[in-house]
């Protein structure tokens, strides 16, 4: 009985000494500078700089293969001090915030059949599209809201609306809408398009109030190229828009609105 007993713990005896021995000689040599950056980042792990996480982000800086100033949620703060480890001085980040492409309220839309199901826009858009009556709107379910950890996000008369104070821009609400809604843009004065409709005029007339029927009123207007209508769909370039308010003005459907730095 004795003997079976020994000879499984001198098993485990040398197995535990072969273990802590490879241990130590196959361990991977830590690099203090991405230890050091990780400590630094918020944690999110949202992907909005561009790497897998917070540990792949910090391990990209420590080799030099990426610059500060890539982290949404850090923000100014955390790209200073990134900065400050990797010895590159003061780093400058414009502030970003998301917003909706879309304004297809209940007040401004119909509703193409009742739906019954998931609460969820993911689901409800495989449904022949969801039910509102542009195929392209906001369906107004809260996959965005259930992915923010900051509370920007609300749903406002079946649509949803951001709050560019509480926004950090990681992008989680962008990756979860399944319409493909929601866009990240620097927080500036300049102008913005609160619709994603490539329909034609006619067509997006009867499904919305307020949807963009590519009239080209705004492109005219602006003197400076910023806006162009693409597929019917009116789009700014922020490089560009100057924020002074004229092709808002000339809108007929009032989808252009201001927004303030």
């Amino acid at each position: 009985m004795l003997t079976p007993i020994m000879i499984v713990g001198i098993i485990g005896l040398l197995a535990g000494i072969v273990l802590a021995v490879a241990s130590v000689v196959m361990a991977v040599p830590k690099d203090e500078r991405a230890e050091a950056l990780e400590a630094i980042l918020p944690g999110a792990n949202c992907g909005a700089c561009g790497y897998s996480g917070c540990p792949g982000y910090a391990a990209a800086m420590a080799k030099g293969e990426a610059v500060p100033g890539l982290c949404s949620p850090g923000g100014a703060d955390v790209a200073k001090k990134c900065g400050e480890i990797l010895g590159s001085g003061d780093v400058e980040m414009e502030r970003r915030a998301a917003f909706v492409r879309c304004m297809g309220s209940a007040d401004n839309t119909t509703e193409k059949m009742e739906y019954d199901g998931l609460e969820s826009c993911t689901a409800a858009s495989l449904l022949n599209g969801g039910g509102s009556s542009c195929r392209f709107g906001c369906l107004g379910l809260g996959d965005c809201r259930a992915v923010c950890d900051y509370g920007a996000l609300e749903l406002c008369n079946g649509v949803a609306v951001i709050d560019p104070e509480k926004c950090v821009a990681c992008g989680k609400c962008e990756k979860a809408c399944p319409k493909g809604l929601i866009r990240l843009a620097p927080v500036k004065a300049m102008a913005v398009v609160r619709c994603s409709s490539c329909d034609k005029g006619k067509d997006t007339m009867q499904s919305c109030k307020v949807g963009c029927i590519g009239c080209m009123k705004c492109q005219k207007t602006c003197e400076y190229g910023a806006i162009t209508v693409r597929n019917g769909l009116a789009l700014v370039d922020p490089e560009k828009c100057t924020g002074c308010g004229k092709c808002a003005e000339a809108c007929p459907r009032h989808i252009i609105t201001m927004s303030e730095g």
